[in-house]
Formats: structure tokens, C-alpha cells, sequence
């Protein structure tokens, strides 16, 4: 198999940091050039249907895109150590704070940070209002997060899952347009302390 990947974009890193928590080192790793257009080459857009990244190429030439589909995948191929759910119940749940991840705080994010970052209008006319307002939803999403955290030592339980990389790497993503979390919000603090603890977290740094 083969992974192509962008090594600073949000969703690759996605990826990586499951791939390590699981201890996956069996994958091909592919660098792509986003500035360079190297996503929007032929034969990549042959391959994946959309000049976008991640997206994983199986041995029998099928290749899936989105990030969390190629998590799903994996979880599959992988399923130690379980990272999306055990039981129909928890489940469940990590599925819900994926999405809350996802729709909160990981997409308001990234569009904040695609529409303010001069070095990012390569990729994307920007468009600063669209930019502001999308931060603007973000910091109200961490307010959700850091209640959850304070009653949950991780997003969907007592331990790691997918929602904790998927809302990670999001809140992590505003480095660059160097917005740092809200020093009120200490549960979220406590919590992203752990997250950059763990040895996974090298792999999508």
C-alpha cells in the first residue's frame, strides 16, 4: 500500500498519527508538493478522483480518499489498538464527538487558517471575512470541548480515539496563524498537554 501525503496539511497528518498509534510501518509513504500542483497531476488525479490529500493506494490498485475513511480502513486491517469503538455503545460515542470535532472546531479551523495564511493562497483565493468568521466558530467550539474535558479524561472516554486526533490536529493547525488556545479553557489545556505527550504525536509534528 501507498499513502500520499503533504507533511504540514491537516488531514495527512490525520492519518500518521493513527497510523503510529497503532505501530503501522508497513505503508509506503508518498510525498506531495501542494504548492508545486503535484495533487493536480494526471496521474494522481487518476489515481485519487480529486486533487486532494490524503489518499491510499491498496495493493490491488484501489485507492480511498478522506481521511477518516482511510482511518476506518485501517482500523480495519489494524484493529489493535482499537481506536473507533468496541461495543455498538461506544461507538457510539466516539462516532458523536468525531463529528463535534469535525464540524466545530477541525473544519472552522482549517478554513481559518486557508483563508488568513498569505502562504496558503497558492492553494486558494482567499477570502479574509470568511477566514475571521471561521475562527470566530472555532474558539466557541473549544468552549464545548474543554466542558466535555472536564468531565472526560479524553473526548469519547477514558481513552484515545479517533475524535481526540481528529480534534488535535485541528486546534494544533491554528500554529499557524499562531492563535493559541484560550488560557481559560484548562481542561482543553490538560488535555493537549497529553495529546503532544504521546510518542504518536512525533509522527504528525
Amino acid at each position: 500500500m501507498k499513502l500520499y501525503d503533504t507533511a504540514m496539511a491537516p488531514n495527512p497528518r490525520r492519518v500518521r498519527w493513527f497510523m503510529a498509534e497503532k505501530g503501522i510501518g508497513d505503508i509506503e509513504i508518498v510525498q506531495l508538493n501542494l504548492i508545486q500542483g503535484q495533487h493536480k497531476q494526471a496521474d494522481y488525479l487518476a489515481k485519487a478522483g480529486l486533487p486532494n490529500v490524503p489518499a491510499l493506494e491498496l495493493d490491488d490498485g484501489t485507492t480511498i480518499t478522506e481521511s477518516l475513511a482511510i482511518c476506518r480502513y485501517l482500523e480495519a486491517r489494524y484493529p489493535e489498538p482499537n481506536l473507533f469503538g468496541r461495543t455498538p455503545e461506544e461507538a457510539a460515542v466516539v462516532e458523536m464527538w468525531t463529528r463535534r470535532a469535525e464540524m466545530l472546531v477541525a473544519n472552522p479551523f482549517m478554513l481559518g487558517v486557508r483563508h488568513t495564511h498569505p502562504a496558503l493562497a497558492a492553494l486558494e483565493a482567499p477570502n479574509p471575512p470568511v477566514g475571521e468568521y471561521n475562527k470566530e466558530i472555532g474558539l466557541k467550539g473549544l468552549k464545548v470541548l474543554d466542558r466535555r474535558l472536564g468531565e472526560s479524561e479524553w473526548l469519547a472516554g477514558e481513552r484515545l480515539t479517533i475524535a481526540d486526533i481528529i480534534a488535535f490536529i485541528g486546534i494544533d493547525f491554528t500554529r499557524m496563524i499562531k492563535l493559541p488556545i484560550p488560557e481559560e479553557l484548562t481542561n482543553l489545556h490538560r488535555w493537549a498537554d497529553a495529546m503532544r505527550s504521546r510518542p504518536a504525536a512525533k509522527a504528525a509534528m
